[in-house]
């Protein structure tokens, strides 16, 4: 007779789709691009979105606690100490870098409380609140290079803003030719 440790494999395999005796195929065995596992921007499902959340929180809260530049050491010519340096010498880009660090930790915060009382991720609100606290954190990043003219770093993020929105709205991997599915695999390594 059978211990039990046995029959507990045997469901633990069946659970995961696997033949017990070790006979099993691969999950995608096409290669990639087709069948189940083909990538697809549309696919994003509540947990995945509730990770991401999580992280883009976690990221504009500290962002907003450490200031690129620090902080005064000393009361001085028109600063006291903890006093943010960036402030005193590059006050629009301060601003802009707060504002956008304070956007992004609410908008990820209501993505999350969102995501965690059950609304759909495929949702306007969903999809507005990622938006706001990605494109936020990318704002951030940006203004926090002091060495580049404010208006070229506002440029950059609107660049890189309206590219990310092209490719995650029309781009799909497993519509690209085939030559350019061989490509994104090689570069992948897969």
């Amino acid at each position: 007779m059978d211990d039990g440790a046995g029959n507990g494999d045997h469901v633990l395999m069946v659970e995961l789709g696997q033949q017990p005796g070790g006979d099993n195929p691969p999950q995608n065995a096409g290669g990639g691009g087709g069948g189940p596992h083909a990538p697809n921007f549309d696919a994003n499902d509540a947990g995945t979105l509730l990770v991401v959340a999580t992280l883009i929180s976690g990221l504009s809260y500290q962002l907003g606690t450490n200031i690129p530049g620090g902080y005064w050491q000393d009361d001085g010519a028109g600063h006291a100490a903890g006093d943010p340096i960036m402030r005193d010498k590059h006050r629009r880009r301060y601003w802009l870098f707060m504002a956008a660090s304070w956007a992004g930790f609410g908008s990820s915060m209501l993505l999350t409380v969102g995501l965690l009382t059950g609304v759909p991720a495929r949702s306007q609100f969903v999809r507005g609140a990622f938006l706001v606290a990605y494109s936020s954190l990318v704002l951030t990043f940006v203004t926090s290079q002091p060495r580049t003219s404010l208006a070229m770093d506002i440029a950059i993020w609107v660049g890189v803003m309206a590219a990310l929105a092209v490719v995650t709205s029309y781009l799909r991997l497993d519509r690209l030719p085939r030559w350019a599915q061989a490509a994104f695999r090689q570069l992948l390594g897969r």
